[in-house]
């Protein structure tokens, strides 16, 4: 699946009244947004966690004031526990509880710091300029066309070609027919010229997997 968004030119001005020489002002951004994925679960997740700490806290502190017995645990009983680790409770169980918090500490941390990106591509070239479109092409129709052009040059079935498309690289696995060797550069190359063709935006490096052993062909 591909989408293109399209400019138009003759007298684009920006907000502020500026030309911008043919340049559609959000073409760029919409082309972040369609590349790009949004935080906004991570970000939902991670309220949704302070809201729930924050009123199971102000519900203890209610049954506290009224004089009630906690729900779970009187708040300065927690405080004192607190204070006393790693007294009271195992070793064991406060490694994992510390690894399990780190981890999601770090989860939290990457996801507000890292680029996140969605399986897609865009198609190099002058899009930026007055009158071209933006052309993005999800990984999955890379992939599709990278694997018939490997199983062409690699003379074997659809099922003995897997290709596995990220951000930065291309993986071509190939399992020859027995008896039927496969010849790793010409594949390679025919690879990396269906790459060239595409133009893609990054441009992924082409690696090759031939598999030792073979199937039995049909």
């Amino acid at each position: 699946m591909s989408s293109s968004v399209e400019t138009r030119t003759g007298g684009n001005r920006s907000p502020g009244g500026r030309h911008n020489n043919g340049r559609h002002p959000d073409l760029a951004r919409i082309v972040r947004r369609e590349t790009h994925s949004s935080r906004a679960a991570v970000a939902i997740a991670a309220a949704v966690l302070v809201m729930v700490l924050a009123g199971y806290g102000l519900l203890e502190a209610a049954v506290h004031a009224i004089g009630q017995p906690p729900w779970l645990i009187e708040p300065q009983v927690a405080a004192e526990q607190l204070t006393a680790l790693p007294a009271g409770i195992s070793p064991l169980l406060l490694g994992a509880i510390g690894a399990v918090l780190a981890m999601l500490g770090l989860i939290f941390f990457l996801n507000g710091i890292a680029p996140g990106r969605r399986a897609r591509h865009t198609l190099a070239g002058a899009w930026h300029e007055a009158g071209r479109p933006a052309v993005v092409i999800d990984d999955e129709v890379i992939a599709s066309s990278l694997a018939r052009r490997a199983r062409l040059a690699a003379n074997v079935m659809p099922e003995q070609v897997m290709v596995v498309v990220s951000q930065r690289q291309v993986m071509v696995n190939v399992r020859p027919t027995s008896g039927v060797p496969v010849d790793g550069d010409a594949l390679l190359a025919a690879v990396q010229d269906e790459l060239d063709q595409m133009a893609l935006d990054p441009q992924p490096a082409a690696r090759i997997n031939v598999a030792p052993s073979g199937v039995v062909g049909a």
